[in-house]
């Protein structure tokens, strides 16, 4: 469990590398412990190793981790073995790695390295810990999370002659539930929204009111007719155009073609994942919200529901799932669901 604790703060730092946790126990006491905190930075195994003060004490130590210790190469060495030439001679493991690269073999090589290993404790807490991860090898697609906000009576935007002149959000929630929106954008690899979104509220699409990165923008244009005065062509942060014309590609600004009549969740999802995004926050519109979910492809959603009534408008999105959380943000509630038929 304190591993987990330790791998959750890499969350939304870590792409393209899972959260992970690592903590060593010699005679009931703790005498090192680390997580990995950024992608190309060492791996949480290193960091708990290396703050260990007495280095004898790890012959006779055990070393607690969430994940399966690498066993390859890539921007840091193997972290199996590292702890094989440390002398942990026990080691216990949350889960097995699903990346291909890994997929048991770095607990073959502490196994024939003569190390006592245990694997599967708490085998689902630590694969709900890296969901994103683990969709993201398994399934061969991002980890899906629709948002959106509604009204008391379930609307998610008024009558068209009830906007304002200008091209702003017309917002259901309040600022503390904003700020959530934002937390939760830093904590995900990518943010997809419709074209109407885009035309209606010219949004950024940034964690601009909170601290971390801002998420990969995807904008769905199928006859480019988003405006270049667009937000959200501002080149601050990497963005995915999906259209169906041809046109060429900047260094901040991707355009990929798709056939919009065709399946076109499972089309996003296919590039996504070319794109190397392990996860994605769907925020609008209702109808880009309404594909993925009739096409059963969505992990979580999370709904806000403000304090306001609409009595008529644009209905927001019909689903059906469990919830496993519920927040209150003043007069506003979050609920999150889960996609049990996934």
């Amino acid at each position: 469990m304190r591993c987990i604790q330790l791998a959750k703060n890499g969350l939304g730092t870590t792409y393209p590398n899972p959260m992970v946790g690592c903590v060593i126990v010699h005679s009931g006491r703790i005498i090192g412990e680390g997580w990995h905190m950024k992608a190309g930075t060492a791996h949480a195994e290193v960091i708990a190793i290396e703050s260990v003060a007495d280095t004898s004490l790890l012959q006779a130590a055990t070393l607690y981790v969430s994940l399966e210790p690498c066993s390859h190469f890539g921007k840091t060495p193997p972290c199996a073995n590292l702890i094989v030439s440390s002398g942990i001679k026990k080691v216990v493991i949350g889960g097995i790695d699903p990346n291909p690269k890994v997929a048991g073999r770095g607990i073959q090589k502490l196994m024939e390295a003569g190390c006592d290993v245990t694997v599967g404790v708490l085998n689902d807490a630590c694969e709900a810990l890296n969901k994103r991860f683990f969709t993201f090898h398994q399934k061969i697609r991002p980890f899906i999370v629709l948002k959106w906000a509604q009204t008391q009576d379930g609307f998610m935007a008024p009558k068209n002659e009830l906007r304002s002149a200008e091209k702003k959000p017309f917002w259901i929630t309040n600022a503390y539930s904003r700020q959530f929106t934002h937390k939760m954008r830093s904590e995900e690899q990518a943010l997809l929204v419709g074209t109407h979104t885009v035309l209606a509220d010219n949004p950024n699409l940034t964690t601009r009111d909170w601290q971390g990165n801002s998420p990969v923008r995807v904008v769905l244009d199928r006859n480019l007719k988003i405006p270049k005065g667009a937000s959200v062509f501002d080149g601050t942060v990497k963005t995915i155009v999906i259209t169906e014309v041809e046109t060429n590609s900047t260094e901040m600004l991707h355009y990929e073609t798709a056939t919009f009549s065709e399946d076109l969740p499972k089309q996003l999802c296919a590039i996504l994942y070319q794109h190397n995004l392990q996860s994605v926050i769907i925020e609008g519109g209702a109808r880009t919200l309404q594909s993925f979910i009739d096409a059963q492809l969505w992990d979580e959603a999370v709904v806000f529901t403000g304090a306001v009534i609409f009595q008529n408008g644009l209905k927001a999105p019909t689903f059906s799932g469990k919830l496993i959380s519920e927040i209150t943000l003043k007069e506003d509630i979050m609920h999150r669901y889960k996609n049990l038929a996934d």
